[in-house]
């Protein structure tokens, strides 16, 4: 028998529940000469704006002992060039499930974004970023604060055609709180974690590593909490869950989805090994039937207490 790893999110059918996380696979099809991009689950696009991003200048990335640092600045061609230069190709690849990662800097940025990607056939749905911590405004401002919030889905989920998943940062007093407000604003779903604030020095010229000085840690480093954050979040919202930080096996994916996540996005891993989130497919396959399990969305949810 074949397991069934198929999830269902807001509606949309996946074949299986890795997603290729935004700003770690570029727009996909970066990715098409190492992996085959219908056999994960979907794929989130960079971070889109409503005008092309240059970013933050160099260094941008530095490997930590057990992760990464980036303060790329959310780099991108804005909403417009995507659904003109890179969307129509996307288009022609089968079974693939396009999400389009959204960023502004005000909550009328969010939504001329949205409305501009509106128009873009084979978007399957929308994801919040409201937890960036790499700007100088926009991201983090608004999923820091509750009613910045509150204020930024309500605005989204006006003007959105498609589902939108709200991307929320760890870098809050009550990541439960945040899940709540998320999905009483209009959420579908939730994403998280976003990267944690981080920086780091060299000893030797008494620099920053990063240009930005402050950067994103993300990578097997932040794991646990990351586990533990999607558990408080899936624990106070009745909403879809998307549990990422540090997932680099098939064993990780079911950690996640026992606590609570229904699928997750694959990020870091992509840096070192471009081929992971196939990889992983492929393992969550062999761990599926190796333990006799025959549709993987029954576990969500199924940590044992006792």
């Amino acid at each position: 028998m074949t397991p069934d790893l198929s999830v269902n999110i807001a509606g949309i059918e996946f074949k299986n529940p890795v997603i290729a996380a935004s700003g770690t696979f570029g727009y996909g099809a970066e990715f098409e000469d190492v992996i085959h991009l219908g056999k994960i689950g979907g794929l989130v696009v960079k971070g889109l704006s409503k005008e092309p991003m240059i970013g933050n200048p160099p260094p941008r990335l530095w490997e930590t002992a057990a992760g990464m640092l980036n303060a790329i600045g959310l780099q991108n061609i804005g909403a417009q060039a995507f659904i003109t230069e890179k969307l129509p190709h996307l288009r022609e690849i089968k079974n693939i499930v396009v999400v389009a990662n959204v960023f502004g800097y005000t909550r009328e940025d969010y939504e001329r974004t949205i409305e501009i990607l509106n128009e873009g056939e084979g978007i399957a749905a929308y994801e919040l970023n409201v937890s960036c911590p790499n700007t100088a405004h926009g991201g983090l401002q608004f999923g820091s604060d509750p009613r910045s919030l509150d204020e930024v889905v309500t605005t989204a989920k006006r003007v959105a055609r498609r589902p939108l998943i709200v991307k929320l940062s760890p870098n809050v007093t009550s990541i439960a709180q945040m899940a709540y407000v998320a999905q009483e604003a209009g959420a579908d779903a939730l994403s998280l974690i976003n990267t944690f604030v981080a920086m780091a020095i060299d000893p030797e010229t008494r620099r920053p590593r990063i240009a930005n000085v402050t950067a994103g840690l993300s990578g097997p480093a932040i794991k646990p909490i990351a586990v533990r954050m999607v558990y408080d979040a899936a624990h106070a919202v009745k909403i879809p869950v998307i549990g990422m930080g540090g997932i680099s096996t098939a064993a990780d994916v079911v950690e996640f989805m026992l606590a609570g996540a229904t699928a997750v996005q694959i990020g870091t891993a992509s840096y070192w090994d471009p081929c992971a989130t196939e990889k992983i497919v492929d393992e969550l396959q062999e761990w599926c039937s190796e333990h006799q399990v025959a549709r993987l969305a029954d576990f969500v949810g199924g940590m044992l207490l006792e």
